[in-house]
């Protein structure tokens, strides 16, 4: 015993207690927050990753199981054009829809991320009966794979935090970090991310790593010319890494402009020759798959490349998606009415959040100070650039993918400034503290209570009640894996939800054509279902979930008239029957009145 306590008392082994249980405390808070708030994806954006992520990782290369239309129009162009890709002894499939489609919607780097992810863990795509995924009494309670990713994500947050901990250290001092680091670890928006199945944690990750190459920069920048060649590969290394983040989300690629700025303003005598080292290393990473897309698409980001025409007055919701034969131009007026109208709604709405509470208050006040450090200085400048360029890009590249999921989307991308924003917030609390010139015991009472403050929406999160771990509605991991198994590998399904299927069911899914028949109108468009059916390849089971069912009659259902999705669903639910001549004739009665499943043959009764 006497031994023991030495080694805690003068051995150095009372800092690895205290590194122990702050191991100990992050560990159970994970744990915490995953049994009480964890959730099945509830997002196409994490289902299309992950389901790319199974591709590559189970050999089937950078291809997609969620066809979207647009994805199909826009392929076939280019293979008529180049006039390739034909089915041997049939016809051309210009559109790759009998074999693998390539994606184009995703860029490469969280996808493969994830393949090496399934590759390293055993991953089980099947409703497996384990009891750590299943209620007690047998019900499908969590999806393991949508776990472990979420697991993965949460590895990458404790990685945002340990990367804004010594950032902080550094241009602060430890109490700053510290701070910092409980404020960034208590953070209920990150935690959501962390669960959400989307990229945005890498993203922070890679915003921090590109925050700490500028600091070194910056600090080269006040050394003789001869002792800061560091700054080069720094340089080289901010470039490479802007280029990572714009093959993780294509918008994170307008940051190269909020780096060249700061190199050009920043940089002295150095600026031309940092600024073409980092513009270069950019162009050298990000330069193969734009020129990829273009051999695939004709278009240099994929079906990103139209996200600024996407949501506006000629493509609502996610019209332009599901176009077999959109056309979109680009209108600068469109474009206009578009930034100023979701400028509007994000400084109204979503700004104030990006510190993820109260802390943002004293990021704002931090604008008027004057730090002596020049560092600080500098990045806040920086902090500001990219803050002006990202309130533009997401305003333009903002689309249905926000209103569908509010706040957590891949769409949000202030949200990535959130540690710069909490250790800059920090850096101004403890500024304002030290002027009131308080007793010891009240400092640190004070610093407990800003930090529980700013903690409250995690804190009330971990109370009761406990939330039910399924996006349901609309989606059931269960369900669509059954629907899948009743398909062949090689069998196409028609969905509102064909990122559930592709994901959950594994198999080829195509989204809801703008039409489900043809309109006699206009019978020179091929919107409809029978585009796809007859001319490209036969649909095999159509499959509409609670997504559908539960729009709007008026503004949403009628809206399409008699050709229109919501004619269908109606007739068929009020008959119990497809409407008559339709070429999926078969309907699973148990599934209604919430979904809807048509085949060509009563596959549930062949069913193993």
């Amino acid at each position: 015993m006497q031994v023991l306590i030495h080694k805690l008392e003068v051995a150095g082994g009372l800092r690895h207690l205290k590194s122990a249980l702050l191991v100990l405390a992050v560990v159970l808070l994970a744990v915490a927050y995953d049994f009480r708030d964890f959730k099945n994806f509830s997002t196409q954006e994490a289902m299309d990753s992950a389901q790319l992520g199974r591709n590559l990782a189970e050999g089937r290369g950078y291809t997609t199981r969620f066809l979207r239309p647009l994805s199909l129009h826009l392929v076939q162009q280019v293979n008529q054009k180049n006039s390739v890709a034909r089915v041997a002894g049939v016809a051309a499939d210009y559109a790759q829809i009998h074999g693998p489609h390539p994606d184009l919607a995703n860029p490469p780097v969280y996808p493969v991320l994830l393949a090496g992810w399934m590759t390293v863990l055993p991953f089980d795509f099947t409703v497996s009966q384990s009891k750590a995924f299943w209620s007690n009494n047998g019900r499908f309670w969590r999806y393991q794979p949508d776990f472990l990713i979420a697991v993965l994500n949460q590895l990458l947050l404790l990685g945002v935090v340990v990367l804004a901990f010594f950032w902080a250290k550094r241009v602060f001092d430890v109490s700053v970090a510290w701070l910092a680091s409980v404020l960034l670890f208590g953070t209920e928006l990150l935690w959501k991310f962390s669960v959400s199945g989307l990229s945005t944690l890498l993203l922070m990750l890679m915003f921090l790593g590109l925050v700490w190459f500028l600091t070194l920069i910056e600090s080269a920048g006040r050394e003789p010319e001869s002792r800061a060649t560091g700054a080069v590969w720094w340089s080289v290394a901010a470039g490479v890494l802007v280029g990572l983040g714009g093959l993780t989300r294509y918008s994170f690629a307008w940051l190269i402009l909020p780096v060249l700025g700061f190199l050009a303003l920043f940089t002295g005598l150095r600026r031309v020759k940092l600024g073409a080292l980092a513009l270069a290393a950019f162009a050298l990473v990000l330069t193969p798959w734009v020129v990829r897309n273009f051999l695939v698409s004709g278009t240099p980001f994929g079906l990103a490349t139209y996200s600024a025409v996407s949501g506006t007055g000629r493509f609502p919701e996610f019209n332009l998606e599901r176009s077999l034969e959109a056309n979109p131009q680009f209108d600068l007026w469109m474009l206009w009415w578009k930034l100023i109208g979701n400028l509007r709604n994000i400084l109204q709405n979503e700004f104030f959040g990006i510190g993820g509470g109260w802390i943002t208050a004293f990021f704002l006040v931090g604008l008027l100070l004057n730090f002596r450090s020049p560092a600080l200085r500098r990045m806040r400048v920086f902090t500001l650039l990219c803050l002006a360029t990202l309130l533009v890009v997401q305003a333009l590249g903002r689309t249905q993918l926000s209103v569908e999921s509010p706040g957590v989307n891949s769409e949000n991308l202030l949200v990535l400034l959130l540690p710069v924003v909490v250790v800059l917030g920090v850096g101004v609390f403890f500024v304002l503290l030290d002027q009131l010139h308080l007793a010891r015991e009240f400092r640190r009472l004070a610093l407990v209570l800003f930090a529980v403050v700013n903690c409250l929406p995690l804190i009330f999160a971990l109370l009761p009640p406990r939330t039910i771990p399924l996006s349901y509605p609309p989606y059931l991991p269960s369900l669509v894996q059954t629907l899948g198994a009743w398909m062949r590998e090689d069998d196409l399904l028609m969905s509102d939800v064909p990122w559930a299927v592709a994901w959950y069911g594994n198999r080829s899914c195509v989204w809801l054509t703008l039409e489900a028949v043809t309109n006699p109108n206009t019978p020179d468009k091929h919107e409809s279902f029978y585009a796809i059916n007859d001319f490209q390849k036969p649909i095999n089971g159509l499959y509409l979930s609670p997504l559908i069912l539960d729009q709007r009659f008026s503004s949403q259902w009628a809206h399409g008239g008699d050709t229109g999705w919501g004619t269908f669903v109606l007739g068929t639910v009020l008959r119990k029957q497809p409407p008559t001549g339709f070429p999926l004739h078969e309907l699973a009665p148990s599934l209604l009145p919430d979904q809807i499943f048509l085949t060509d043959w009563k596959r549930w009764e062949k069913a193993p």
